[in-house]
């Protein structure tokens, strides 16, 4: 995938790769798993409390639902990056909602990611750390060959806007 050269307008034009559903899936999943495991150790040491028990079952089966199916289609449906000769722009968040703008001008490092399970999937976080109190700004998500493109055209355009990003 190659990346246009584009000007913002509204918002973030790119979208994470579609395997981001996934990987946010999967991360809840593991979370959602511990839970399970936690309710089943209570089932089994406490014989007493089945009502509750049954209560806090059906409560984690909707947890479950909702944070494996529901907030990882969101979060895709909101996640957004952009990278122009003047900025990284971002979108991220699912509930609480953030939009970033990181002049070029202020970029300090550029970095890549990947955790077990972004590599398992093919993808990859691109760190952009530049001069701001607000921290590093993140591109999560991304399928490799597209991060990689992606750190080599901002590592050039940072290039071309010498100076101390400070």
């Amino acid at each position: 995938m190659s990346l246009p050269r584009s000007t913002i307008l509204a918002e973030p034009a790119w979208r994470p790769s579609a395997k981001a559903k996934l990987l946010w899936a999967l991360e809840n999943a593991i979370g959602v798993a511990v839970l399970f495991v936690v309710l089943w150790v209570w089932v089994v040491l406490d014989g007493d409390r089945r009502g509750w028990q049954l209560v806090a079952g059906l409560a984690l089966v909707v947890f479950a639902v909702v944070a494996v199916v529901v907030i990882p289609m969101w979060r895709y449906a909101v996640h957004r990056w952009e990278v122009t000769d003047e900025a990284v722009y971002t979108r991220v968040g699912w509930l609480d909602q953030e939009s970033r703008v990181a002049p070029i001008s202020r970029v300090q490092t550029v970095d890549t990611e990947r955790g077990p399970l972004e590599r398992i999937l093919g993808l990859a976080t691109v760190t952009v750390t530049t001069a701001s109190s607000a921290g590093a700004v993140k591109i999560s998500a991304l399928d490799l060959p597209v991060a990689e493109e992606a750190v080599l055209r901002l590592t050039a355009i940072a290039a071309q806007h010498r100076g101390d990003a400070t």
